[in-house]
């Protein structure tokens, strides 16, 4: 790769993790004392029309935010260059494998992030939240290269629509692969909650709910992948 080629790619990573880390620090608006309640209804983020609450998402590559939608936006736009419409399905990893060198190799400084393949950043990317929301952890190749190698699951991960996410807080540690959209609702949720510098009972509280959700909702890998 030429010295441009690499300036121009650092470029397009650097752009991508602010506009990741704006998304999660805005977080659900606040409303003040005595402000009008806020409308029961969704809407589409593209034709405005109204939309159920269990309505369809589609990730923007371009300003990296997830976009609410109706059917008919949903289909119309799936296979526009800007949009990728975000995993359908949420998959329990019961017997993955991650041991603490390979963890190490992260450089996580928590137990807790979710790993996506971007198309802008051409790589394996990794977020943990943080009092300022998202925030990108460096990857190295081998150390990705390594987990794939021991759980062949990953081999899959659909890029730009879902990813892994892992919680080494709990005993044992959870594992699974969900649509991205779930991951920043949990980044968002967290940062909510954050309180102070070490961020109170944020993640206790709210990360023990959202794991629980996922595996209300999901079918164990075990199962599916025989």
């Amino acid at each position: 790769m030429s010295n441009l080629d690499a300036m121009v790619a650092a470029r397009k990573r650097a752009e991508m993790v602010a506009r990741m880390r704006n998304l999660a620090k805005a977080g659900p608006p606040s409303r003040g004392a005595g402000a009008p309640p806020r409308s029961s209804q969704e809407r589409c983020d593209i034709c405005h029309t109204t939309v159920p609450e269990d309505h369809r998402h589609m990730l923007h590559l371009v300003d990296r935010r997830i976009v609410c939608s109706c059917e008919a936006c949903w289909a119309l736009y799936s296979g526009n260059p800007e949009y990728r419409p975000t995993g359908m399905r949420t998959l329990w990893l019961d017997q993955f494998e991650c041991d603490e060198p390979t963890w190490a190799g992260f450089r996580i400084p928590i137990g807790l992030a979710f790993f996506m393949r971007s198309t802008v950043t051409e790589s394996v990317v990794a977020f943990y939240p943080s009092p300022v929301g998202a925030t990108e952890s460096e990857l190295t190749l081998e150390s990705w290269d390594a987990l794939v190698a021991c759980n062949p699951v990953l081999e899959h991960l659909d890029t730009d629509a879902e990813a892994l996410v892992a919680n080494r807080l709990s005993d044992p540690a959870q594992y699974a692969i969900v649509p991205i959209d779930h991951c920043y609702a949990l980044v968002g949720l967290i940062k909510s909650r954050w309180e102070g510098i070490s961020g109170g009972s944020a993640i206790e509280q709210a990360v023990p709910e959202f794991f629980a959700g996922i595996r209300a909702r999901s079918v164990n890998a075990s199962e599916v992948l025989r």
